[in-house]
């Protein structure tokens, strides 16, 4: 699944939301300076914003059609896994994950944050959260485990479901784990967690144009996301056409400790 999202970078970059402002300026304000790496940066979407808040930023893609739009978007950007990127004695004063921390291995890449980071840099992961409308929610969980019975999407929080508790505690319980690694690791002072609430529109057309971007659709077969989409669309319909989702952009993020 991590190396399905390269599939169609075109819509990837048209649909994924953008960061809130608040969260890239909070990050660039709290760094010592304006280098950064942005790790697993797809398309180039958290690049650009970063790149427009003052930033000198170096993509790090694994999925080299990602990487090849994030260029010609105009981030610089190098084809590698982040555990296995040769930062070839660089430095930087941001290490930032936007949707990605999940694929990096979690020790692994806290040293590596740690190794390219100057004293005072800052680590941080982010990632939307949101619980789609309960007519949607439900037509997709249904339709989908009919249509990918076995797949490991259905033994976990993913797009369009509504876990037990809502995707926020389920998400806000994964990022405190990740706290609690970088809490363990060396070369960090304590992270702190944060959380951006915003909302968007979608329209039926966008909605459906967004959903084979996620890791639950861009792997099954032409035929399959088709059903998913007409179930949904159909239940959409149902709502009025549209609708406006809730989003919480959670973050963890911590300073790499100075040197005394």
């Amino acid at each position: 699944m991590a190396e399905s999202f390269g599939v169609d970078p075109e819509r990837y970059d048209r649909a994924r939301p953008r960061y809130p402002d608040a969260l890239v300026e909070r990050i660039v304000a709290a760094c010592p300076g304006r280098d950064v790496v942005d790790v697993g940066c797809g398309t180039g979407i958290a690049a650009r914003q970063f790149h427009a808040a003052g930033c000198r930023v170096l993509g790090v893609e694994p999925d080299a059609r990602m990487a090849e739009f994030a260029r010609r978007s105009g981030v610089e950007t190098e084809v590698s896994t982040f555990e296995a990127w040769e930062p070839a004695g660089r430095s930087f004063d941001a290490v930032v994950a936007g949707q990605a921390w999940h694929w990096v291995d979690p020790v692994a890449g806290i040293a590596k944050a740690a190794q390219v980071l100057r004293p005072g840099g800052r680590l941080a992961v982010f990632a939307h959260v949101f619980d789609a409308p309960p007519e949607v929610a439900d037509a997709f969980t249904a339709v989908y485990r009919k249509v990918a019975p076995d797949s490991p999407v259905n033994r976990g929080p993913a797009v369009g479901t509504r876990p037990t508790g809502g995707a926020l505690d389920v998400y806000r319980a994964g990022f405190a784990s990740a706290a609690d690694g970088i809490r363990q690791a060396d070369g960090f002072d304590e992270p702190e967690q944060w959380c951006f609430e915003w909302e968007q529109s979608y329209t039926r057309d966008e909605w459906l144009d967004h959903l084979p971007t996620t890791g639950a659709l861009t792997w099954l077969a032409p035929d399959e996301q088709a059903t998913v989409l007409e179930a949904v669309g159909t239940a959409i319909d149902t709502i009025g056409a549209g609708f406006t989702m809730t989003y919480s952009t959670l973050a963890v993020s911590a300073a790499r400790t100075r040197a005394d």
